[in-house]
Formats: structure tokens, sequence, C-alpha cells
């Protein structure tokens, strides 16, 4: 867990906003924890059985399929996202969000999570990531598009969203 409280209803609701209902594929979501942004992405439009909630924690698994029933809950480390969803996905992903605590993983090691994670992905698909960070925590490449958001003031603490596409 990387956040002290879970995600507030303005940060999932600009996590959520970044995610096009309309576009066909499963919905991952990395890091769900409580639900604060599966149930924001719910609102978006995303129908519970095309998300695929990856979960480290067995508690928190268990809340998310109780409250998600039709969702596809994995209890694993998302970090091996290509061995925990490589065989289950039947199509690319429409979108990857997470709510994985990025900063506190090494720099490789959260190169190699995008990596993987676009290989999953349609090809313009977004990788939606908060931080509390001023700074992105997927440093700049040629390869991927990064853009920022605001400040969202309204979430404790206050927090950005980073959406990564690969150019």
């Amino acid at each position: 867990m990387g956040a002290v409280t879970p995600s507030g209803k303005m940060l999932a609701r600009a996590m959520a906003s970044h995610v096009d209902p309309d576009a066909p594929g499963p919905v991952i979501e990395l890091g769900p924890g409580t639900g604060a942004v599966t149930k924001a992405l719910v609102a978006r439009g995303i129908h519970p059985s095309r998300l695929v909630l990856v979960e480290f924690n067995p508690t928190f698994c268990r809340m998310l399929r109780t409250r998600y029933p039709e969702a596809t809950v994995i209890q694993g480390d998302a970090y091996r996202i290509n061995h925990l969803l490589g065989e289950l996905l039947r199509e690319p992903a429409a979108a990857v969000v997470s709510g994985l605590p990025l900063q506190t993983k090494p720099f490789k090691q959260r190169l190699q999570l995008v990596d993987e994670a676009f290989g999953l992905m349609a090809p313009d698909a977004p990788f939606v990531q908060f931080t509390y960070a001023v700074v992105t925590p997927i440093p700049k490449r040629a390869a991927v598009q990064a853009t920022g958001s605001s400040l969202i003031w309204q979430n404790l603490p206050p927090a950005r969203v980073w959406v990564y596409r690969k150019n």
C-alpha cells in the first residue's frame, strides 16, 4: 500500500477521465486497494465485467470480489504483469490505470512495468498513473509521450495524474 489514505473522489475521477469507455478491450487496474478508482471507472461507464483488477493484498482482493463480482480480480504482484495477465487477456487492453506507489521502486523496475503494460495494451491506449511527487514517476523518453495534470488539491495529500502513451 503506497497511500496514507485511499484516493479521494477528485483524484479517482481525474484518473478515470482518461479512460475511454467506448474503447474496446479490458481495463486493467494495478493496485486498486479499496476500490476508490475502481468505483470512478464504473461511474465513468466501464462495465465491471471489463475490469481486470490486480491487487497484492488478499483482504483487499476479497473486498473487491464482493463489491465487483463481475470483475476479474487477480491476487498478485503487479510488477509481474506479463506473468499474471499475458495468458489471460483475449484482446489488447483499452487502458491501464495504476495506483501503485511507483516512486518507491527502482527506476529500472518502473520502466519494465510500463513497457510490459504497453505490450498488453492497444496502440493508443493510456497508462494512467497518479503521484504525490512533483515530477513524473516514469521519466520522459522518446518512445513515450507523457502528460501531467495540474495538482489536485482536493486529494489528501495533493496529487497529480500522469498519462503515458506510446509514440
